[in-house]
């Protein structure tokens, strides 16, 4: 899908990319926001005390990184659904744009390829605070956002072929960065958890 909403895709389907592109980012910003304050707030309803919540963020982080680091093939548990690419000659550009972010940025709603979104949903709970969680669910969907950047100069088919090689190649150097940051997050839990 992401694949499809580029210069070139855009301007077939009648639309201007950059009013779709700043639709989607509302859209995955919004949701972020929403979903992170949402959980942010439940958090802050149990109280979780810092230490606690630290030790449950590193627990969390163990077991992403487990998960992320296994090489057999296997699916994180979640959806199986991405977002529908019929949406794309239904409706108007900042339609789906909005609505494609919105599931993107909301973490959960499509296929979960990496349990660092699931770090982060439990990062937001565990913050305890609506603001917390909503500033960590900006930082989430802003991240989705910024995936379709590098389509913006795909004016041609071959550019298609290129920007998709290109990020075949960069898929994993991108898994290991998320295995990096997952080995981040848990020192660093760790290490606020004993101080």
């Amino acid at each position: 899908m992401l694949g499809s909403i580029t210069p070139l895709g855009e301007r077939s389907r009648g639309m201007r990319w950059p009013v779709t592109v700043a639709a989607f980012a509302v859209g995955a910003t919004a949701a972020g926001a929403l979903v992170g304050g949402l959980l942010g707030a439940l958090g802050g309803v149990l109280d979780i005390a810092e230490t606690a919540a630290l030790v449950l963020l590193a627990a969390a982080s163990a077991g992403g990184l487990a998960l992320d680091l296994r090489r057999d093939g296997r699916r994180l548990p979640g959806p199986r659904r991405q977002v529908d690419e019929r949406w794309l000659h239904r409706y108007r550009g900042w339609v789906y744009g909005i609505g494609f972010g919105f599931q993107l940025g909301a973490g959960v709603l499509t296929v979960v390829t990496t349990s660092a979104v699931y770090l982060m949903l439990l990062a937001a709970f565990l913050s305890g605070s609506w603001s917390s969680g909503a500033l960590l669910g900006v930082i989430f969907g802003a991240a989705r956002a910024v995936s379709l950047l590098p389509a913006r100069r795909v004016r041609t088919a071959a550019a298609v072929v290129e920007i998709d090689g290109r990020l075949r190649r960069l898929e994993a150097p991108a898994r290991r960065l998320t295995v990096a940051a997952l080995a981040c997050v848990l020192a660093v839990s760790l290490a606020l958890a004993v101080v």
